[in-house]
C-alpha cells in the first residue's frame, strides 16, 4: 500500500507541475505581462515559487485574484459535494435494484431511465425546471445563492455553514432561502453522474450476482435482504469507489455551465467572466485550482478504492 500511494503521488505532482507549465503560458499571452520578457524555464521556476505562497497575482481590477478565490470556491464546492451525495444516495439503491432485478421489468425501466438522463443536454434540463418549477409553481428562486434580504456572515464560505452559525432572529428563514436556492442547481449537476452511478452500480452488482458465494447464500437459507448487505453490496460497491471520484471531478467542469444558468457565485461562472474580460491572470489561476482539486479528487478516490478493495494493491503488485 506505501508504494501504491508513493506512486499515485508521484503521478499527481507530475500532472501538476505540466498544468503550471499550462497556466504559465497562458500569463505569457497577456501582452504587458511580467512574464513575457523572461525566459520560459526561468519564468516558470518563479512562477512556481510564487504559487507555493498561494500568490496567483491581480485581476485587470487590481484585485488580489487569491481574495477572489477565497470567496467563488467554496460556493463551488458546496454545490459539488451536496449534488454528489445525492447522486451516491440515488445512484446506488437504484443500481442495486437494477443489478438485483437483471433482465425484470424494474431493471429495465431503471437502465432506460439513466441512459435518457444521461444524454439529456444539462442546459435544456436546467431551463425546463426553471420554467416549470420556478416561473410556473414559484416553487423555488431563479437564481442566486441566497436571499438578499438576509444578512449571512462570510464564515466559512458554505452558505449552509454561514446561514446555520450567523446570530439573528432570521437565522431559519436565511437557511431556508439556502436549501431553497440550492435545489434546482444541485438536482441539475447531479442527473448525469447519477444516471453513471446507476449504471456502474448495476453493472457491478450483476457480476457479483453471478459469483458461487451468492448460489451458496440462497443455500443456506438466508433472505434477500441479508444477501443485499452481507454479500453483494460488500462486494460490489469497492470496486466502483475510484470511478466515483471520477464523477465528482466531471462534477466541476458541469458546474460551468450549471453556474451560469442558475447564475451562481461559483468558480465557473467566475472563470466565465473572465473568459469574456481576457483577463488571463484570472484563467489561468482559475485552470490551476480546478484542475488541482480534479486531481485530488481523483488521487483520493483511488487511494481510497485500493485500502478498501486488495485486488487493486494485489493486481498493481502483480504487474510491477
Amino acid at each position: 500500500m506505501f508504494w501504491y500511494s508513493v506512486r499515485r503521488f508521484n503521478l499527481f505532482i507530475i500532472t501538476l507541475l505540466m498544468l503550471t507549465m499550462v497556466g504559465f503560458s497562458l500569463l505569457r499571452l497577456e501582452p504587458d505581462s511580467v512574464w513575457t520578457s523572461q525566459p520560459f524555464f526561468t519564468g516558470w521556476l518563479a512562477y512556481l515559487q510564487q504559487l507555493s505562497h498561494l500568490n496567483f497575482g491581480l485581476t485587470k481590477d487590481g484585485v488580489p485574484i487569491a481574495q477572489e478565490l477565497s470567496a467563488v470556491l467554496p460556493a463551488t464546492l458546496e454545490l459539488c459535494l451536496v449534488a454528489f451525495t445525492l447522486s451516491v444516495v440515488i445512484g446506488i439503491p437504484a443500481g442495486t435494484l437494477a443489478g438485483m432485478k437483471q433482465g425484470k421489468w424494474l431493471d429495465t425501466i431503471i437502465s432506460f431511465t439513466s441512459m435518457v438522463g444521461y444524454a439529456a443536454p444539462l442546459f435544456w434540463i436546467a431551463l425546463l425546471m426553471i420554467m416549470y418549477f420556478s416561473l410556473n409553481f414559484q416553487w423555488f428562486p431563479v437564481a442566486g445563492r441566497y436571499d438578499l434580504l438576509y444578512e449571512i456572515d462570510h464564515l466559512t464560505g458554505f452558505a449552509l455553514i454561514d446561514a446555520y452559525l450567523t446570530e439573528g432572529p432570521y437565522r431559519a428563514k436565511a437557511l431556508q432561502s439556502v436549501i431553497e436556492h440550492m435545489i434546482l442547481p444541485c438536482l441539475v449537476l447531479a442527473l448525469a453522474p447519477t444516471m453513471q452511478v446507476i449504471r456502474m452500480m448495476r453493472t457491478s452488482v450483476t457480476e457479483v450476482m453471478s459469483k458461487n458465494y451468492i448460489r451458496a447464500a440462497r443455500i443456506k437459507g438466508l433472505s434477500n435482504y441479508e444477501i443485499v448487505i452481507e454479500h453483494v453490496l460488500r462486494n460490489a460497491i469497492p470496486p466502483i469507489i475510484p470511478k466515483l471520484g471520477v464523477q465528482l471531478s466531471s462534477m466541476l467542469t458541469l458546474a460551468i455551465m450549471t453556474e451560469s444558468i442558475f447564475n451562481w457565485p461559483g468558480i465557473g461562472r467566475w472563470l466565465l467572466d473572465a473568459l469574456s474580460n481576457q483577463d488571463y491572470a484570472s484563467i489561468q489561476a482559475g485552470v490551476i485550482v480546478v484542475a488541482t482539486i480534479v486531481l485530488a479528487a481523483s488521487i483520493v478516490s483511488d487511494l481510497v478504492g485500493a485500502m478498501i478493495n486488495p485486488l487493486v494493491r494485489k493486481e498493481w503488485y502483480a504487474s510491477r
